[in-house]
């Protein structure tokens, strides 16, 4: 295995078990020391490969933000799927909330990093409802978007407080009332898809 792999290899390493830790437990609770005695390896060869814990905290974040895949499934039905993966997300056991909003709300630091990628990550997801909306033919997508996203972040802390996934299918008939309100005229209450 070349030199560039096995590098390669150990970064990925870190970030699989610093995102573990980050989420599962927190990115304050979690030293740097942790991360390295969980994967067998010195604090010094994780700083090798991620000078700081904010450079590492900073990759945890970058990691996580991946756009979201395309699909040639019609645009209602993959707006609504955003509520019902949610729904299912929640479900899991072991959701913890949004890992963006959970770093800027431990960090409390405006100026750091995570605020900027937790934003584009924010960003990328609104922007994702308003392609959709537009493809649907609303006037104002834009707007429109912004209140499909915040229905999302209200039903992902609403679930973190009441530990209930059923918050997600709460917001997802919203949802409903508010793309109805809009125009969509296609749109039914039930029943919702199983799976997407």
């Amino acid at each position: 295995m070349a030199r560039a792999d096995v590098r390669a290899a150990m970064q990925e390493r870190i970030l699989e078990t610093a995102d573990r830790l980050f989420y599962g437990q927190g990115i304050r609770a979690v030293g740097v020391d942790t991360i390295a005695a969980e994967i067998g390896i010195s604090k010094r060869t994780l700083y090798n490969h991620f000078p700081s814990k904010d450079d590492l905290i900073v990759a945890y974040l970058t990691r996580r933000l991946k756009p979201a895949p395309p699909s040639d499934r019609p645009p209602l039905e993959q707006i609504l799927g955003a509520f019902d993966r949610l729904e299912r997300t929640i479900a899991t056991g072991v959701f913890r909330g949004c890992p963006f909003v959970n770093a800027v709300a431990e960090l409390k630091e405006p100026a750091h990093a995570a605020n900027r990628i937790a934003l584009a990550f924010k960003e990328q997801r609104r922007t994702w409802f308003q392609v959709l909306l537009q493809q649907l033919g609303i006037a104002d997508a834009d707007s429109l978007s912004m209140q499909l996203q915040i229905l999302i972040d209200g039903a992902i802390a609403a679930a973190i407080v009441r530990g209930d996934p059923k918050v997600a299918a709460a917001a997802r008939e919203a949802a409903i009332v508010l793309l109805k309100a809009a125009g969509v005229s296609s749109v039914r209450r039930t029943p919702r898809p199983l799976s997407s």
